[in-house]
């Protein structure tokens, strides 16, 4: 990959990290409120339950994206952490924070689903 290859998936990643960061910050949504009236409190409590979802999605893709970043200063990004086989300039540019090529992530996919093995997982963990 080229140095400007690199830059411009640098300036991307850095970008989202900051997009996330601004995210992840924002907890209002949280907030346990109370009513005094039951359809409220049940209002609330999927609406609490919805921030949290996002909080969590968005906290995990804020791993990602860091992770993406170490990648490129210690020159192993657009590698899968999996099968070291080069990801495909396609898959950088649609998903640049991913830590697996396609076939990988698919077998990360199915783990996630309960079908797979554990030590997919903790590389999982690990690369983020």
């Amino acid at each position: 990959m080229t140095k400007n290859e690199l830059k411009k998936f640098k300036d991307i990643l850095e970008a989202k990290q900051r997009e996330l960061e601004l995210l992840v910050r924002n907890r209002d949504g949280i907030a346990i409120e109370k009513s005094p009236d039951a359809l409220d409190e049940v209002q609330h409590a999927a609406e609490r339950e919805l921030a949290i979802r996002n909080l969590d999605r968005e906290s995990s893709l804020l791993r990602n994206v860091r992770g993406a970043l170490r990648r490129i200063e210690d020159g192993s990004f657009g590698v899968c952490l999996h099968c070291e086989e080069d990801i495909s300039p396609k898959r950088l540019a649609a998903v640049p924070w991913t830590p697996f090529c396609i076939q990988c992530q698919e077998m990360a996919d199915r783990n996630q689903a309960g079908e797979g093995s554990e030590n997919l997982d903790e590389l999982l963990v690990n690369a983020a």
